[in-house]
């Protein structure tokens, strides 16, 4: 084996290359870089994947979601539906009625705890939003009322006419078409 052969195997060796190796601490393998990158792509997608998966329900739980979504439609409807009745059968309505006087105040307690905790989280955060939404209103009532004075003042003075030769000292050196048209109008009304 000659000098040439040796220096060879040394640097391209049979299992490791030291150039290769040694040109990788300054620059990446560009092909396992590749490799990198369509991995990760493809553990990203898989991740994604699985957040948009529907899991299998069985028919119990997709009957008990059905069961908590009907509780707000049916107290919305059955309210609308309380005026309708009202409305088109008063004496039914009114037996009703009756009968709901009948029910015993601790039954209305209970019915009352059952909506607070089933409604309870929706109408705290429902409620600070309206709280925040008067705080608002409250804050614009002032300019609001100031805004109404100067209305009824304005109603209030009579209105002045604004002859052509006023708007023809205020105009600026530029001819406007609109303006020329309208002061040959108002001139014209009055010479009659």
């Amino acid at each position: 084996m000659g000098l040439i052969d040796k220096v060879f195997t040394l640097l391209f060796g049979n299992g490791t290359n030291v150039v290769r190796e040694t040109a990788e601490v300054f620059r990446e393998n560009t092909e396992a870089g590749a490799a990198r990158e369509a991995s990760m792509r493809s553990q990203a997608l898989a991740q994604h994947q699985a957040e948009f998966l529907i899991p299998k329900k069985g028919l119990f739980d997709r009957f008990m979601d059905g069961v908590n979504r009907l509780p707000r439609p049916a107290m919305a409807l059955g309210t609308l539906g309380l005026f309708v009745a009202a409305m088109v059968d008063p004496v039914w309505f009114a037996a009703r009625m009756q009968g709901l006087s009948l029910v015993p105040e601790p039954l209305w307690w209970l019915l009352g705890a059952v909506v607070s905790f089933y409604f309870g989280a929706r109408y705290q955060a429902k409620g600070q939003e309206f709280q925040r939404s008067i705080a608002q209103t409250m804050a614009r009532t002032s300019m609001v009322m100031r805004g109404l004075d100067e209305l009824r003042q304005a109603e209030k003075t009579p209105a002045r006419r604004i002859r052509p030769e006023t708007m023809a000292r205020t105009a600026t050196r530029e001819s406007n078409a609109a303006l020329d048209e309208w002061k040959r109008i108002e001139a014209r009304k009055q010479d009659n």
